[in-house]
């Protein structure tokens, strides 16, 4: 297994002796290669799971494993090999091209000349990075942003990808092509990708594996046509609104409803 969350916790401490469990005690595991999907109403637990995941907030419970390695002995490996792009926030230098950015990021991750090379003429063929590279990131669009951003997490051809919201705001032709990238990546390269995504038509496109959370607890694991064939429905907006509202639907309530 390329991800493996084991009974994850996390509970934040509010005023004076009041806690809130963000997330409680959830266990799943992504196989290497796989698109998985991570969705839930807001405040469902999904950013707290993520940094997490990625070694931003220590759990209070529970332990992650990226490719065999686990936090904290293994976190300086896993770094290495994880990439993410959170829709909010760059990690671009704000002021300085693009390309520069991506230079930067080479020597960081000691990234060979030959593979910074295949890399940027993907990145160009796929992503149009070409057209905006010698730019800084204040002046681009948010999809160009974004394009760049994707190439930036990349570069070192990690083993995992995590995408929070990575196509927010961001117009229709924009949104195909990441789209095709993403897919592109995980074909090529068989990187597992995690994605945070309130689009639904995300989903649809790129992943078969599903992940449910609400009020910090796992209310489904499992692929896209399992959850359709149990709601006897191929419209998934349906189906996720149905589940924000009333939580998930047991087999045994499938049976009787067909």
């Amino acid at each position: 297994m390329s991800v493996i969350a084991n009974n994850l916790t996390k509970i934040y401490r509010l005023k004076g002796k009041v806690y809130k469990t963000a997330v409680n005690d959830i266990s799943f595991s992504i196989p290497t290669g796989e698109i998985a999907a991570f969705i839930g109403p807001n405040g469902a637990g999904k950013s707290t799971t993520i940094k997490m995941l990625t070694g931003i907030l220590t759990p209070d419970g529970g332990s992650v494993s990226i490719n065999g390695q686990s936090y904290p002995k293994g976190r300086k490996k896993i770094m290495l090999r994880i990439g993410t792009v959170f829709g909010q926030k760059s990690v671009l230098c704000w002021d300085i091209p693009v390309l520069d950015t991506l230079k930067l990021f080479k020597d960081m991750y000691n990234v060979p000349d030959a593979v910074y090379k295949q890399n940027m003429e993907m990145f160009c063929d796929i992503l149009d990075l070409d057209e905006f590279i010698n730019q800084p990131p204040r002046l681009l669009s948010l999809g160009q942003r974004m394009k760049a951003d994707l190439a930036a997490s990349l570069l070192h051809n990690p083993d995992v990808l995590f995408l929070d919201e990575p196509t927010i705001g961001i117009d229709v032709l924009s949104k195909e092509r990441i789209r095709n990238f993403i897919l592109a990546v995980n074909k090529e390269r068989r990187t597992t990708i995690i994605l945070t995504t309130h689009d639904v038509s995300d989903i649809e496109t790129l992943c078969e594996k599903m992940l449910i959370i609400d009020k910090g607890n796992l209310l489904y694991d499992g692929t896209l046509s399992e959850l359709k064939g149990l709601y006897k429905t191929t419209d998934l907006e349906d189906i996720i609104k149905r589940i924000y509202l009333n939580g998930i639907m047991t087999r045994e309530q499938g049976v009787a409803n067909a």
